[in-house]
C-alpha cells in the first residue's frame, strides 16, 4: 500500500467515523427548517404566492405541544386548496409532502422520544413566545416591582 493510498483511507474512516445516525429530534428540526425555507420560497415565487396566501402562518418550533395540531390544521388545509391550479403545483406538493412526513414522525415514529417545553400555540401562529414563569419566579417578580 502507498502512503498516500493508506492516508485516503483513514480520512474515509475518520469521515464516516464522525457521521451519527439521525436522532429523531434531528430528523425533526432538520424536516422542520426544510418546510420553512420551503414555504418562504413558495411564498416569494409568482406562481405560488397566490395559492400560499391562505395558508395559515406557521413558526415550528418542535418543542412546542402545539405543534401537532397545527401541523394537523395545516394540511387539513393543504387538502382542500381551492383551485386545482394549487393543489397541483410542484412546490405546493412538495410542501405537503414534507408536512406530512413531519407529522407521521411526530406522532408515530418519535412518539414519547421528544420533550415538549412548552405549550405556547399562540407562538406557532406568531413567531413570538410568551414568557411563561412558574409560580416561585412570578413571585420574585411581583416583589422585585413592589
Amino acid at each position: 500500500m502507498k502512503p498516500e493510498e493508506g492516508e485516503r483511507s483513514i480520512k474515509r474512516f475518520i469521515w464516516l467515523a464522525d457521521c451519527a445516525p439521525p436522532t429523531c429530534y434531528s430528523r425533526v428540526l432538520g424536516l422542520s427548517k426544510e418546510i420553512i425555507g420551503l414555504l418562504g420560497k413558495l411564498h416569494n415565487y409568482h406562481r405560488t404566492k397566490t395559492c400560499v396566501e391562505i395558508l395559515p402562518k406557521m413558526f415550528l418550533d418542535v418543542q412546542n405541544s402545539c405543534i401537532n395540531t397545527k401541523l394537523r390544521d395545516f394540511l387539513y388545509v393543504m387538502e382542500n386548496l381551492p383551485t386545482q391550479y394549487c393543489r397541483e403545483r410542484p412546490g405546493i406538493v412538495l410542501l405537503k409532502q414534507k408536512v406530512t412526513n413531519l407529522y407521521r414522525i411526530i406522532n408515530r415514529i418519535c412518539y414519547r422520544d421528544l420533550v415538549y417545553f412548552t405549550d405556547d400555540c399562540e407562538a406557532i401562529e406568531t413567531g413570538q413566545s410568551t414568557p411563561h414563569y412558574r409560580e416561585d419566579r412570578l413571585q420574585m417578580l411581583v416583589e422585585e416591582k413592589r
